[in-house]
């Protein structure tokens, strides 16, 4: 609430606080209001802007639209990250200054998006610890645990895109003695974990912890499974499929793990996806041509 502007006009126009409650309320209700932000009731509060000409809307919506505008902005960046469109949500997140969020939440978020665009355009990797570091540096609350979690996972990706594998290890170690134990209450939150657990498990077929591995992408099959959501299923699969051909598995399993992979793909237009789905199976199809 814009609480300077409302003491702003009482002083325009030449309003004392006596004056101004006068028949409405106590002075010091007044006092508490424009000194410590203490709002009174919502009856009090319209008389008293009523007498400044002023609307509530003069003293707070502009930030909730300005709030909402910001949050689908970043919402928006954040699917195109689920989706694999990784050019656009850069640009969405480009289009947001980060000095101007007083947000806690909403800092951290862009943080995360950030710190993730970067590691997945293959950017400057000190940028995009920076980023996690701010995140994991952050006053814990509760809706910090996710954003952790995410900034512990981006750190570890990183460090495997390095080819050092001790130090990912060390971050997703510290992931996956949480994220099981995470509550999802929201489809958000769905798409976060999700994230996490497959970021994880890829890590782990990368290193051939195919153990490992599988649990973390059965696990993810079925967050999905329970919530209903589509966007992972394809990646997962294929991650899947690929462990299975990697540990020697029969083709059919390995078969039907790509089928899925590929319907999922079609379903969500995660073209990219699709595109090397269909190359990894026409090099089984030449490898089995060969036998």
């Amino acid at each position: 609430m814009n609480i300077a502007y409302f003491v702003e006009t009482r002083k325009k126009m030449g309003l004392s606080q006596k004056e101004l409650c006068d028949g409405v309320c106590t002075q010091a209700t007044l006092s508490r209001f424009e000194k410590n932000g203490q709002v009174p009731a919502i009856k009090i509060l319209i008389k008293l802007c009523n007498r400044l000409n002023l609307s509530l809307a003069d003293l707070f919506p502009k930030v909730e639209q300005a709030s909402s505008a910001l949050n689908q902005k970043m919402a928006d960046a954040e699917f195109k990250l689920i989706t694999m469109d990784y050019t656009k949500a850069q640009q969405l997140l480009q289009e947001i200054d980060f000095a101007n969020i007083d947000n806690d939440d909403q800092r951290l978020r862009y943080l995360y998006l950030q710190g993730y665009l970067i590691t997945l355009l293959e950017g400057e990797t000190t940028d995009a610890l920076f980023a996690f570091s701010q995140i994991l540096a952050a006053d814990a609350k509760d809706y910090a645990v996710i954003y952790n979690l995410l900034a512990l996972t981006g750190s570890g990706m990183i460090y495997a895109g390095k080819q050092e594998n001790e130090k990912a290890d060390f971050y997703f170690n510290r992931v996956l003695k949480e994220i099981y134990d995470y509550q999802i209450r929201t489809t958000t939150d769905v798409w976060r974990v999700l994230n996490i657990v497959y970021n994880c498990g890829k890590f782990y077929s990368d290193v051939k912890e195919y153990e490992t591995s599988d649990a973390l992408l059965n696990y993810a099959y079925e967050i999905c499974a329970e919530n209903h959501v589509t966007y992972y299923l394809a990646r997962v699969a294929f991650r899947l499929a690929r462990n299975q051909r990697a540990q020697g598995k029969e083709l059919p399993e390995i078969c039907d793990y790509l089928n899925d992979a590929r319907a999922f793909a079609r379903l969500n237009r995660n073209f990219h996806e699709l595109k090397a789905i269909e190359a990894y199976q026409q090099k089984i199809n030449l490898t089995v041509a060969e036998k």
